[in-house]
């Protein structure tokens, strides 16, 4: 069953519109249906033709959108062939064949990957994520008669590229504008809904849940109580975040991850600046050894451009090294869903990450998502945490996910 909203992405195919924009609430069912609506008006109107589906990364796009199609049981009315060196998937029905080719818009330079190509059509998810670099060079990419764009965002800042030139001038470029709530997805229950709106708060709340185009404010984090614990867990998977710096202030954090619920147990925290002192490596890694103790220490997570300090973890031969995942944004995100629905603790013995929390804000002066960069190295250690291993971890599923759609 379809909602009144998703029937209108249908519609868009039989339209006189050049393009079409979903944007809203995360899992209000606007990627999913967009693809089949996508696929579907390919197979009707072309034949021999190439299509683009564009993600932020090439393998999210594969992940997020060609297995879920690939999956669906409405797809088994094509041919399908997918070529995971190539990523490109073959689509036929007996009559007509068609090749849809998937790329990943991460930066700048993500351009020239879609460089030379010629659509007659592309689905570019998650739009607001992507460089306008990247996202014109699709565009310019879809040049056969008949061609048609489908783009689908959840929303960010109104000072964004995409928001300033392509929704609010929707009319002007014949575009179909939707907006999409939690209710515009008929499949989620009352209380899945109730238990997205849990995970969410301040401007994540209101641009995820809401679905409202809004300037992040004030502090990153909530200063809520039930962050904050006494409480630590006899066992469980152990871990060690760390943003190095020299002088600028080095700090790592113990994480002890026992049925979902990570607690940052213990800290270490240095800066040489305030200090006049600076520290080098081997001191570092004393620190580390010293933070680790006795524990059975799973990985270190460390900041990637610290090369000479995971080359001496790593030649040392007692930890395993991760590189983090350093998305800042995707980063903050998923930390503060974590900490709303409970998933991550700080005990209040981490003074250094507490007195963060409390000033760690979002640079209402740039008018895009930034944060100050000050008071920011407990939490860059912490969102490294949550982006590498907490993520992972939900995405193996072992416990419930916050995946945007």
């Amino acid at each position: 069953m379809l909602s009144e909203k998703q029937k209108k992405i249908f519609a868009f195919a039989e339209s006189d519109y050049d393009a079409l924009i979903c944007d809203g609430a995360i899992r209000s069912g606007k990627t999913s249906i967009m693809t089949v609506a996508f696929v579907d008006w390919a197979m009707a109107n072309f034949s021999g033709q190439r299509f683009g589906i564009c993600g932020k990364t090439a393998d999210g796009a594969v992940k997020n959108i060609v297995l879920p199609f690939m999956s669906m049981s409405y797809s088994k009315k094509y041919r399908i062939k997918w070529k995971p060196s190539s990523k490109v998937m073959e689509v036929s029905d007996g009559r007509t064949r068609n090749l849809f080719e998937v790329f990943g818009g991460k930066d700048e330079s993500s351009f020239m990957l879609i460089q030379g190509r010629t659509f007659a059509g592309a689905l570019i998810d998650e739009v607001a994520l992507m460089p306008k670099s990247f996202v014109s060079q699709a565009v310019a990419r879809c040049s056969v008669e008949g061609s048609k764009l489908w783009f689908s965002c959840n929303p960010g800042s109104p000072e964004h590229w995409f928001y300033r030139e392509w929704i609010l001038k929707a009319d002007e470029r014949n575009i179909l504008y939707l907006h999409f709530k939690l209710e515009d997805n008929p499949s989620l229950s009352k209380r899945i809904i109730e238990r997205y709106k849990s995970y969410y708060s301040g401007a994540f709340y209101e641009r995820y849940i809401e679905g409202r185009w809004v300037l992040a404010e004030g502090l990153v984090y909530e200063m809520c109580e039930e962050y904050f614990t006494d409480e630590v867990p006899m066992c469980g998977e152990y871990y060690i975040s760390c943003d190095y710096g020299t002088m600028n202030p080095c700090s790592m954090g113990l994480w002890c991850l026992k049925d979902g619920v990570a607690t940052r147990i213990s800290e270490y925290y240095y800066d040489g600046r305030a200090e006049k002192k600076q520290l080098t490596d081997e001191d570092y890694y004393l620190a580390l050894e010293a933070l680790a103790g006795d524990y059975p220490i799973k990985y270190v997570i460390v900041d990637p451009s610290a090369s000479s300090f995971i080359t001496l973890i790593r030649k040392r031969g007692r930890f395993r090294v991760k590189k983090a995942d350093n998305d800042v944004m995707n980063g903050i995100r998923l930390t503060a869903g974590f900490l709303k629905s409970g998933k991550l603790k700080i005990h209040r013995c981490c003074k250094n990450a507490i007195r963060e929390f409390s000033l760690y804000r979002w640079d209402d002066k740039s008018g895009n998502d930034k944060v100050v960069k000050e008071f920011d190295h407990a939490m860059d250690e912490i969102r490294y945490f949550s982006a590498t291993i907490l993520a992972k971890k939900r995405n193996e599923n072992e416990f419930t996910g916050l995946r945007l759609l």
